[in-house]
C-alpha cells in the first residue's frame, strides 16, 4: 500500500541519514526500488517527511487522496487507449479481418489473431496462441514480454535486450497518455498541453515506460476490468517485474541507453535530449574553434 511505502520509506532516511551516505546499494533490490518511489512521491507531496505525519495523516493522504488520485488517472489512461488502440494497429489503409468494435475488448487479446500476435510471449510461436492460450490451455507468466513490446515485434533469444521496449505501439501510446493524444501523430505540434508539460517531465522514468507498457497490454487484452485481482492479465505483476527490471544497477548500460533512446522519441526538445553541440556554422561553433586554434597554439 502506499502508506507502507510511506513508513517504510521515511526509516531508511533516517537509517542512510545516519549512515552519512545517500548510498542504497545497502538495501536489496526490491527495496530500492521501492525507495525510488519514495522519494517520486515525497517530491509531489513534501508533507509526508513532515514530524506531523502521523499514521493517520499518512492513511488519509496517501491512502486516500493519493491513491484516489492514482486510481483516476489510470482509469483515464485506460478509457483513452481503449478506442484509438484499434486504429494503431490497424493497416494503413486497410482494415483488421474480422473487425473488431472501438468501444468492446471481447473479440481482442487472444480471440484475434492481430492482437494475440501482438501479446504473443516471445518465447512461444504464433501458432500455440491460436492453440493454448486461446483455449486457456497455456496461461502467460508476468515475466513473459508480449511482443508489441519489442522493436518490429521481433525477438532475438540470444540477446533479449535487442529492441525492448522499443515497439511503435508503446511510443504512440506514451505520447497519448503524456504529451497529449494531439502528439501522437505530429509529436512536434501538440494542439493541447499533455501530463507531461502539466507536472514539468521532461525526461522518461522507469515507471512511465513499465506503465505505458502495462496500459497497452490490457488494452490489447479482452479482459474488461483493470484489476489487481485479475489473476488473467495479472497487470499488477507484469509492472513490478518490469519495474525492477528497469532499476536493476547491474542493467544499467542497457538502461541508460534504453532512456536515452525515449527521451529522443517523446521530448525531442528536452534540454535532456538535445546534445551541448552547436551547429557547425553557428556563431558559437565558431567561438568555439577560435579558442581551441589558440588553445593549439600556446
Amino acid at each position: 500500500s502506499v502508506t507502507a511505502l510511506v513508513e517504510n520509506g521515511l526509516v531508511r532516511e533516517v537509517e542512510l541519514a545516519e549512515g552519512g551516505e545517500d548510498d542504497l546499494t545497502r538495501y536489496s533490490a526490491e527495496e530500492r526500488r521501492e525507495h525510488i518511489i519514495f522519494r517520486k512521491l515525497v517530491a509531489l507531496v513534501p508533507e509526508l517527511t513532515s514530524a506531523t505525519a502521523t499514521g493517520d495523516y499518512l492513511d488519509t493522504v496517501a491512502s486516500v487522496s493519493i491513491q484516489h488520485g492514482m486510481d483516476g488517472a489510470r482509469a483515464d489512461d485506460t478509457k483513452g487507449l481503449k478506442e484509438p488502440m484499434i486504429d494503431w494497429i490497424t493497416p494503413m489503409g486497410g482494415q483488421l479481418n474480422p473487425a473488431i468494435k472501438r468501444n468492446k475488448k471481447a473479440e481482442r487479446g487472444f480471440q484475434h489473431d492481430v492482437t494475440g500476435a501482438l501479446l504473443c510471449p516471445v518465447e512461444l510461436q504464433e501458432f500455440q496462441v491460436k492453440v493454448g492460450l486461446r483455449i486457456g490451455e497455456l496461461t502467460v507468466a508476468a515475466d513473459s514480454w508480449p511482443r508489441f513490446m519489442y522493436r518490429d515485434n521481433a525477438y532475438d533469444p540470444e540477446n533479449p535486450w535487442k529492441g525492448l521496449l522499443r515497439g511503435k505501439l508503446l511510443v504512440t501510446a506514451f505520447k497519448h497518455i503524456f504529451t497529449s493524444p494531439t502528439s501522437v501523430d505530429d509529436g512536434s505540434r501538440a494542439t493541447r498541453a499533455g501530463n507531461a508539460r502539466i507536472h514539468g517531465m521532461t525526461s522518461v522514468t522507469p515507471g512511465s515506460i513499465a506503465y505505458v507498457a502495462t496500459q497497452v497490454r490490457f488494452a490489447l487484452s479482452s479482459a474488461e476490468v483493470f484489476s489487481r485481482s485479475d489473476t488473467a492479465m495479472n497487470s499488477a505483476g507484469f509492472y513490478d517485474v518490469l519495474l525492477e527490471l528497469l532499476t536493476d544497477e547491474e542493467d544499467k548500460e542497457e538502461i541508460d541507453a534504453l532512456f536515452a533512446w525515449w527521451n529522443r522519441q517523446v521530448f525531442p526538445n528536452s534540454s535532456a535530449v538535445q546534445a551541448r553541440v552547436p551547429t557547425a556554422t553557428s556563431a558559437l561553433a565558431r567561438i568555439r574553434a577560435a579558442r581551441a586554434a589558440r588553445r593549439a597554439t600556446q
